[in-house]
């Protein structure tokens, strides 16, 4: 049934219709009517549009006032929204900055000298949904995860270069992994960097290797990462911490397929795809000139964003049952009240701000360590008790383990789960924060 203009803003999606494989979202047009871009028109084809000067955007604008990746409108069950990308001009909605708004046909929205009016047909855009209930390494019922799937399936059935986008613990790596096995590369290696743990003056060696004698400490020839996964995958996680002055050869190695070892003085021909992830978004890196709007480019042939534990709360159930498995102790007490609803209720109350990294660490610390079955019951978030009949050493743990989880869950939020920035704002190293959230099951 149709609905009105005045729905459109509050109600772009109608629910899924049973059995048809696809979710029915309202089409959104997007009109400049006034600026250097006035008449340029845009009909978006997702649920996701980006908006900006560079030729990667959806919609491209050519106003030099507006940034690269100015913004982007979302459509969702609550409606259109529209979020301001780290632009240096902003985001304006009736002449206020804004940066995430809902945005309904009336508003006008502003960026640079462009002022663009949201439109809302009468019909329907049908995005493919996929009928899996895992692919690969991944599992998941929900719409969030049928959205995806059939991206896993074009990824997989190519050799094209896949960018992994989504919050600490969403399982990029998972992710990175099953596409490996599901394409046919599967039979070769699967190399992972952790572009955010290597020190940048060892990451270009890691990548691209070394020759015995190119700097202190080589003693010997190095095969780099690129080099190793010839025939198969390299995963590039947490690119967004790359090294700024590394950015450039990597570009290079992407484009040409062939690598320089530091300190060597001819290149090596490999054969890989990369898949590439990070928990920042890039886009806002390129306008904030921490990311190289060609490497970009390059490396969002295929975008993917996964969902976070939030938007995906009704595969708790398998979830919990997957990671009770994995750690064989099916039919124990302490499982069972993790399955209960009351259990599985206390758990979807929780933000899940580590999603499912903190999930399968919070499941397997209450299995192997029954007495904290009924913590699990009660949520994530419950403090410990006040037992005086412990030793103070087992209490005071509690209590510590306790406020550092929580400590770490506030500055990733704080901080847009960007790992570099809570670093600073912590006054540790990034390297040891990254011990600090693996220990709390936040990575």
């Amino acid at each position: 049934m149709a609905t009105h203009d005045s729905d459109a803003a509050t109600s772009p999606t109608r629910p899924l219709e049973s059995g048809k494989g696809h979710w029915l979202v309202r089409k959104l047009n997007l009109q400049c009517i006034e600026g250097p871009d006035q008449g340029a028109q845009f009909a978006a084809r997702g649920a996701r549009t980006v908006i900006g000067t560079h030729r990667s955007a959806d919609l491209v604008l050519s106003d030099t006032t507006i940034s690269r990746f100015h913004c982007e409108v979302r459509l969702g069950d609550d409606g259109a929204w529209v979020r301001d990308l780290g632009s240096k001009n902003g985001t304006w909605l009736n002449g206020i900055r804004v940066r995430e708004a809902l945005l309904t046909p009336k508003v006008r929205l502003t960026l640079g000298r462009d002022t663009l009016r949201l439109e809302a047909p009468e019909d329907f855009l049908k995005v493919p949904l996929s009928e899996r209930d895992r692919f690969g390494l991944l599992l998941g019922r929900s719409r969030a995860m049928q959205l995806v799937y059939p991206m896993l399936e074009a990824a997989a059935a190519s050799d094209v270069t896949v960018l992994l986008e989504g919050e600490t613990g969403t399982g990029k790596d998972v992710t990175a992994h099953s596409i490996h096995l599901e394409g046919e590369r599967k039979h070769g290696p699967f190399v992972v960097v952790d572009c955010s743990s290597i020190p940048s003056n060892l990451l270009e060696s890691e990548l691209f290797g070394h020759v015995k004698g190119a700097f202190t400490g080589a003693t010997h020839d190095k095969r780099g990462a690129f080099a190793a996964a010839s025939g198969g995958t390299l995963f590039l996680d947490e690119l967004g911490d790359l090294p700024l002055e590394l950015q450039p050869k990597l570009l290079r190695a992407l484009e040409s397929r062939r690598v320089q070892p530091v300190g060597a003085t001819s290149e090596v021909e490999v054969d890989i795809r990369v898949i590439a992830a990070t928990n920042r978004d890039l886009r806002e890196e390129v306008n904030a000139a921490r990311f190289r709007p060609d490497l970009f480019y390059r490396l969002a042939v295929l975008q993917l964003r996964l969902p976070p534990l939030r938007e995906r709360l009704e595969d708790l159930p398998q979830l919990v049952e997957e990671f009770i498995h994995a750690s064989n102790q099916v039919g124990t007490p302490a499982s069972e009240a993790l399955l209960t609803p009351h259990g599985l209720e206390s758990l979807r109350n929780h933000g899940w701000p580590g999603n499912l990294r903190e999930l399968r660490n919070h499941v397997e610390r209450a299995l192997v360590a029954p007495e904290l079955a009924e913590l699990a019951a009660l949520g994530p978030q419950a403090a410990p008790g006040l037992d005086v009949n412990q030793p103070i050493r087992l209490a005071r743990d509690q209590w510590v383990r306790y406020f550092e989880r929580r400590y770490l869950e506030e500055l990733l939020r704080a901080h847009g789960n960007n790992v570099s920035a809570a670093a600073r704002a912590a006054g540790v190293d990034r390297v040891h924060l990254h011990r600090l959230l693996t220990k709390a099951g936040l990575r």
